[in-house]
């Protein structure tokens, strides 16, 4: 493994440019994990460079709405890893033959904690010119609940920056969409929950479920079911099944892009106070 970078990094081996690793052979793998800000230039610049081995780019894809630049890349996906959260799997999987009538999605961790030792003053997170503030920074639930309930018909918001924390970006919005297979989803997201919660709660016309990915537990019908999980299995599975296979659940450009759209039309809602239809 190969990192480009502009820090020295002494536990693997690190090079100044992607034009350096991409002039050495069998390199059929690439991951762009700068700040969100920058994920367009490194992808722009890998594409131009003639790299043709697949692709993962970090969520969000990029800062805000753009064309993915022409390549010749063999696949593209997005680090939404969550997808592979085996509860998540298991409530996508129950879902397909149910109809859901209502889903309510909340998300939450006081971003002071996020980062132990570091100012969280001088992270991406507390920028919005670089990529941060909860609808991107968080956008891990709004790409499940597109991928569970279907592409987003019409949003409406709620949301800022509304507390006392020393940032440029929101740090907590509530989401009202109305989705292809779902027709209330509300999503609430921020960085003031001093105890971290990221619960789903989904009604169906016969059903209802539970799930929790921060005890790892999922509830059905009140039937509680828990899971082991290790810290990174999601990430890992992620990796195995673009690397290994076709990715065939990994987060697609498209899909991404998509997401993107519905964090602007939730800012433009809630500036305006209104609807916004996709």
């Amino acid at each position: 493994m190969t990192v480009v970078s502009r820090r020295d990094l002494a536990s693997v081996e690190a090079v100044a440019s992607i034009e350096q690793v991409l002039a050495r052979e069998g390199q059929d793998y690439a991951v762009v994990a700068n700040e969100t800000g920058s994920h367009l230039d490194a992808v722009e610049r890998l594409a131009s460079a003639g790299y043709e081995g697949k692709l993962l780019v970090e969520k969000p894809v990029f800062r805000s709405v753009a064309d993915f630049p022409a390549n010749r890349f063999a696949a593209a996906f997005v680090a939404y890893n969550l997808r592979f959260h085996p509860l998540l799997e298991r409530l996508h999987a129950l879902l397909q033959e149910e109809e859901a009538v209502t889903a309510s999605i909340y998300v939450g961790q006081y971003l002071p904690d996020w980062r132990p030792g570091t100012d969280y003053r001088q992270s991406y997170s507390a920028r919005g010119e670089a990529g941060g503030g909860v609808l991107r920074d968080l956008s891990h639930d709004l790409d499940y609940a597109c991928w569970l309930f279907g592409a987003w018909q019409r949003v409406t918001a709620l949301g800022g920056h509304l507390s006392e924390l020393d940032i440029a970006s929101e740090d907590a919005f509530a989401l009202l969409v109305e989705a292809e297979r779902c027709p209330v989803v509300t999503v609430q997201m921020s960085y003031l929950d001093r105890n971290p919660r990221r619960q789903i709660v989904v009604n169906t016309r016969r059903r209802t479920f539970f799930v929790d990915l921060v005890a790892n537990r999922m509830l059905i019908d009140g039937e509680q079911q828990d899971v082991r999980l290790e810290r990174d299995s999601t990430y890992r599975a992620m990796h195995e099944a673009i690397f290994w296979d076709d990715g065939a659940q990994a987060c697609r450009v498209d899909e991404a892009l998509e997401v993107l759209r519905l964090i602007d039309a939730a800012h433009t809602a809630a500036e305006r106070q209104s609807w916004v239809f996709a």
